[in-house]
């Protein structure tokens, strides 16, 4: 082989790698995907067994607090639906008389949990040294109105029951992606891993949204187990209707629009 033909050859390659690798990443992606919404449909069915349970729905936050330290308990929707995450050994080393942050609940809340991580995400699996989360709570919107009292499924301190979403389940987000940027508050046991939305999705914003590392948009869980990936193009106002609980807004949802 000539020293011309061997150049011929590489660039061959060279062209063929360069197009076969677009190929590669798409495909990873989007089983990175799938694993993303097959975690948040298991959320689901740990937070209807919850209501199953307790005949309502986990309480969005118990005791906010605004920082460390003090007495309030601060903790999350996410630590309460640990025993339907068959993640019961778990839940039985957390004292919850104790604030979440206290001495006595370090070791439990330093444990990351892979059902809580997006794959496409790609952070560390600990944030501030407690085990992270990329998927957060919806406490509500702000687009249309200020989200107080609180109109999303999640409060602080009291369990929802379903027939206050009357809006109706499928029509309701409760949880959504919140996995870009290294959010303090971004851990399964904290109580502040909730938000109301205040922009439209991927927006870039300094605070807690619907954000993702998958293009074009982010998954959503709605209310009766469906994941929905809702689009950036998303109008914002369809989205706030979405993250509302009993508003009886007349918008189509998000995942509805062509």
């Amino acid at each position: 082989m000539t020293l011309v033909e061997l150049l011929v050859v590489v660039a061959v390659l060279a062209a063929l790698v360069a197009l076969l690798l677009p190929a590669v990443q798409s495909v990873r992606e989007a089983g990175r995907r799938l694993q993303c919404a097959s975690h948040l449909r298991e959320i689901g069915c740990s937070l209807h067994g919850h209501l199953l349970a307790k005949r309502v729905f986990p309480v969005g936050c118990l005791e906010w607090k605004a920082g460390t330290g003090g007495t309030r308990r601060c903790f999350a929707w996410s630590a309460f639906i640990l025993p339907w995450l068959e993640q019961q050994s778990l839940a039985d080393r957390i004292d919850f008389s104790k604030p979440y942050d206290h001495a006595a609940n370090a070791a439990a809340a330093a444990v990351p949990l892979p059902i809580f991580a997006c794959p496409s995400a790609g952070r560390s699996p600990l944030v501030g040294g407690l085990g992270g989360s990329d998927y957060g709570g919806l406490n509500g919107e702000s687009i249309r109105s200020p989200n107080n009292p609180a109109k999303g499924v999640f409060i602080n301190d009291r369990g929802i029951s379903e027939r206050e979403i009357s809006d109706g389940l499928s029509n309701t987000l409760f949880v959504a992606e919140c996995a870009t940027g290294s959010w303090s508050d971004g851990q399964w046991i904290n109580g502040r891993n909730l938000f109301d939305q205040a922009y439209a999705v991927n927006w870039p914003t300094w605070e807690d949204e619907i954000r993702s590392r998958h293009p074009g948009g982010a998954h959503g869980l709605c209310g009766d187990g469906a994941v929905r990936f809702i689009a950036d193009a998303t109008d914002p106002r369809i989205l706030a209707a979405a993250c509302t609980r009993n508003r009886g807004e007349p918008d189509p949802t998000p995942w509805s629009q062509p």
